[in-house]
């Protein structure tokens, strides 16, 4: 009987050691594959699996996104230029069969695709062109990684190049270069707010002399104007009295003014120019008050008006 018992412990023990060694457990970014004798039986996902031991074996393929970074190498340019460049590879796994069973080292063999490649896509292009044109360059390596891997079941999410640095020597003349433009792109930036200066300050001397001359116009068109105005009030009132003048003759109704100018006429038909005395009449002095008369009439007309 007790042999019996012992050769059930034994049994029971047996199975708990197989099937502790059949346990496996899948995380959640994984896929297991699974193998029975050798040979591809079918992926299972994440979480806990038993699988026969000695028979059967899983193996497991993460499937989260990977980075692969390709060591720096040398590459001549289109204008025979020597220059190291790096890059970074960022890669994810869309059918792990084909990931575990078409490529031995997927990561060996995607540096050295990128690393061919790498050196073709930056061969075409001058060295300009390469330290401006890195999206360009990303964009290219990215299409012909993908199209190549594609076979091998992951997908290249993308490619960052971290650097392209050119000889020492490249680099230092491109620095005098760079330090010469931006030297003459001040002294021109210098030369063009000096001209922008003398151009402003001339068209405001200009346009102050323009002002000035202007002022000048209208205040010489004031003064004529003020001037004509003037004459004209003159002019108006000598003609208003020589009106009532001749309206008194008219009327036969002289005054002591109208009086005053007939002998002002005589007077000067007497002397015509010919004569070699002058008679003065006996009311010399009426008719200069007469005359201061007039005089008063016509500026008080005058201020009037």
């Amino acid at each position: 009987m007790e042999p019996l018992i012992a050769l059930f412990i034994i049994l029971v023990i047996f199975a708990i050691v197989i099937v502790g060694m059949g346990l496996r457990i899948v995380r959640p970014y994984e896929k297991g594959l699974i193998e029975f004798l050798g040979r591809y039986e079918r992926t299972v996902d994440s979480g806990l699996r038993w699988v026969m031991p000695f028979v059967k074996r899983i193996i497991k393929v993460d499937m989260r996104e990977q980075v692969v970074d390709v060591p720096p190498q040398e590459v001549i340019t289109k204008d025979n230029v020597v220059v190291t460049v790096d890059a970074v590879i960022y890669f994810e796994a869309t059918d792990p069969v084909k990931l575990k069973y078409n490529v031995a080292n997927f990561v060996l063999a995607v540096t050295k695709l990128a690393q061919t490649n790498l050196r073709n896509v930056v061969g075409d292009l001058q060295l300009d062109e390469a330290l401006t044109s890195r999206e360009v360059i990303n964009a290219k390596l990215r299409e012909i990684l993908d199209d190549a891997t594609d076979k091998w079941g992951t997908r290249v999410v993308r490619v960052e190049i971290q650097r392209i640095e050119p000889p020492p020597d490249v680099t230092d003349a491109m620095h005098r270069q760079m330090k010469a433009e931006r030297e003459r792109r001040a002294v021109v930036t210098e030369a063009e707010g000096q001209k922008r200066s003398a151009i402003l300050k001339a068209e405001g001397v200009k346009q102050a002399r323009i002002l000035e001359a202007e002022g000048q116009a209208e205040a010489i068109k004031r003064v004529a104007d003020a001037d004509k105005y003037q004459k004209l009030t003159v002019a108006e009132g000598e003609g208003q009295a020589i009106e009532r003048v001749f309206a008194a003759i008219h009327t036969g109704d002289p005054t002591p003014d109208l009086i005053t100018i007939r002998y002002l006429d005589a007077l000067t038909q007497m002397a015509d120019g010919k004569a070699t005395k002058i008679f003065l009449p006996v009311e010399t002095s009426g008719i200069l008050g007469s005359l201061g008369a007039i005089k008063e009439m016509w500026n008080e007309e005058a201020s009037a008006e």
